[in-house]
C-alpha cells in the first residue's frame, strides 16, 4: 500500500475504486465498505483508494471541544488498512481552509481530476464538503457527467446493532471491552513508552511498567483492571493492566500500569503494545496495602483464566 501525505503527490489512475471518510477504528462496519472496494478492484482490474482526513475534522472545526478521543493513531489506521490490501491511502491534512471546499469542488477537483475515480463506494448517510452539504444523491447526479458510478453500502449492522466509531468509544469509556472488541473485530489496543514510576508495584510483589501513550488523543478505556496481551520486541506475553488514580494511596494523577507475566527485563524508554482482552473489575479503594495485595493475587488468577483460550 502506498501512502500519500498530500493529494498533490498522487498520480491520476486509469481506474480508481475509491472511498473516503475518517475510518476511526477501522471496525467491522468499515470493513464491509473496504471489502466491497476490493471486490470492484478485482472485477474491473482497478486500484483501490482510501481517502482519509487527519487530524479528525471535529478537532479542527470544534477546537474548544476536547472530549473526542480517537480509537486509532494515524499509523495504526494505516496498518489496519494495509491489512485490508488497499492499494493507495491518501491522507488529506484537514484544515479550516480545506473545510471550506464545497462538495462540488471535492467531486470535480479531487475525485475526478486528481484521482481518476470510476467507482465510488460510500457508507450509509455519508456527508462531505463544506457544512457536510454533499450527499449520496449529489454523487448519483454527478456520476454520469464525470464518468463514475457510486454505490452506497447500507447501515453496517452486526448482530442487529448499527456499528459506529462513537458506539465503540462509548463502550470503551464504560469498560465494556467485550462489546468494543466484538464491533472492532479485534482487541482494542494502545501503544506507549515505558516511563519510571514510584515502584509501589514491586513492594506489593507485582512489578509494573508505567506506560506513556504515543498519542494523547488516543482513547483510554474506563478505570479498572484488565486482562491484556502485551507485545515487546515481537514477543507476546500475558498480563494485567491497571488504569486509575490509585485511590488506596490517595493518588490524584491517572496512571496506566501493566504487570507482565513471566517477564523481568528493564525496559525503561522502550515501547509496548497492549491489547485489551477482558475487564476484570472496576477501580476501587482498599483499606490498606495488604488488602490491595490480596486483591492483586485474585486479579492475576482471573487474568490468567481470561487469557487461557486467547
Amino acid at each position: 500500500m502506498k501512502i500519500y501525505h498530500s493529494i498533490d503527490d498522487f498520480t491520476r489512475l486509469q481506474y480508481g475504486i475509491v472511498t473516503s471518510g475518517t475510518f476511526d477504528g477501522v471496525h467491522l462496519g468499515h470493513k464491509k465498505i473496504l471489502q466491497r472496494l476490493q471486490e470492484f478492484s478485482k472485477k474491473n482490474r482497478g486500484e483501490s483508494v482510501v481517502i482519509t482526513f487527519w487530524p479528525h475534522p471535529r478537532m479542527i472545526l470544534k477546537p474548544a471541544d476536547l472530549s473526542l478521543k480517537l480509537l486509532n493513531t494515524f499509523e495504526e489506521k494505516a496498518e489496519l488498512l494495509r491489512e485490508q490490501n488497499i492499494d493507495h491511502l491518501i491522507r488529506i491534512p484537514f484544515t479550516k481552509e480545506f473545510s471550506q471546499i464545497t462538495s462540488q469542488e471535492f467531486i470535480t477537483k479531487i475525485l475526478v481530476e486528481t484521482i481518476g475515480t470510476k467507482k465510488l463506494v460510500i457508507g450509509y448517510d455519508h456527508r462531505f464538503g463544506k457544512n457536510r452539504e454533499g450527499s449520496f444523491e449529489q454523487l448519483k447526479l454527478n456520476g454520469p457527467a464525470y464518468g463514475f458510478d457510486v454505490e452506497e453500502i447500507p447501515q453496517q449492522d452486526i448482530d442487529h446493532v448499527t456499528v459506529s466509531s462513537s458506539k465503540i468509544r462509548k463502550a470503551l469509556e464504560e469498560g465494556d471491552i467485550d462489546i468494543a472488541n466484538h464491533f472492532l473485530g479485534r482487541p482494542y489496543s494502545i501503544t506507549g513508552r515505558i516511563i519510571k514510576g514510584d515502584k509501589l508495584g514491586r513492594v506489593l510483589g507485582y512489578a509494573t511498567a508505567n506506560i506513556d501513550l504515543d498519542s494523547h488523543d488516543k482513547l483510554i478505556p474506563a478505570e479498572g483492571i484488565y486482562a491484556v496481551k502485551v507485545t515487546h520486541e515481537k514477543i507476546v506475553y500475558g498480563g494485567m493492566l491497571y488504569i486509575g488514580t490509585r485511590p488506596t494511596i490517595d493518588g490524584s494523577k491517572r496512571s496506566i500500569e501493566v504487570n507482565i507475566f513471566n517477564f523481568d527485563k528493564e525496559i525503561y524508554g522502550e515501547s509496548l503494545h497492549v491489547s485489551f482482552i477482558k475487564l476484570l473489575r472496576m477501580d476501587s479503594k482498599f483499606q490498606d496495602l495488604e488488602s490491595l495485595k490480596n486483591q492483586l493475587h485474585k486479579d492475576k488468577e482471573a487474568a490468567l483464566k481470561a487469557l487461557e483460550n486467547i
